[in-house]
């Protein structure tokens, strides 16, 4: 049985999220699935990507294929450079330690990329609203100051408007 590890929709219309399973190829995009690997929910950035490397691998080890979106998600998480240093330990390129030891430095420095995107975005979006708080501050005082002349008119229309009467 060809086995596919891929993505399944799930999710309201317009706002998807995403389960990614391992599933036989000639089962529908929806329909019955092996095993459940992870999930990934583009609707936020940057995307949570929630996914079992251990599973991954076990299953890419076993000759699943990944459809070419759940592939770029491996990599993402690293799923995919375990399995290859997994090949590599298998062939006796490496050991075990040394396995572990490039991917853990590998999930570091992934992390740190992480963080400072999700620093960047913070920093834009706080950017961002103190400039629509200055713009709107400027347009509020243009207002401001095309209203005041025409209140001091009508005090002196009104001023001399009294002084006529009485």
């Amino acid at each position: 049985m060809p086995v596919k590890i891929r993505l399944q929709r799930h999710g309201k219309k317009g706002k998807p999220f995403y389960w990614v399973v391992a599933a036989d190829s000639r089962a529908k995009r929806d329909g019955r699935y092996l095993e459940k690997i992870g999930t990934y929910n583009p609707n936020t950035n940057p995307a949570i990507i929630d996914l079992d490397v251990d599973k991954a691998v076990d299953w890419l080890q076993k000759g699943a294929q990944p459809t070419d979106t759940a592939k770029a998600l491996l990599s993402y998480k690293g799923a995919m450079l375990k399995n290859h240093l997994a090949g590599g330990v298998a062939k006796g390129a490496l050991t075990e330690e040394q396995a572990e030891a490039k991917f853990t430095a590998w999930l570091e420095e992934k992390a740190s990329k992480i963080l400072a995107k999700k620093e960047g975005l913070s920093k834009a979006d706080a950017d961002a609203k103190i400039k629509a708080l200055e713009a709107e501050k400027a347009v509020n005082e243009a207002r401001i100051a095309a209203a005041a002349p025409v209140v001091e008119d009508t005090e002196e229309v009104a001023a001399t408007a009294g002084d006529s009467e009485e």
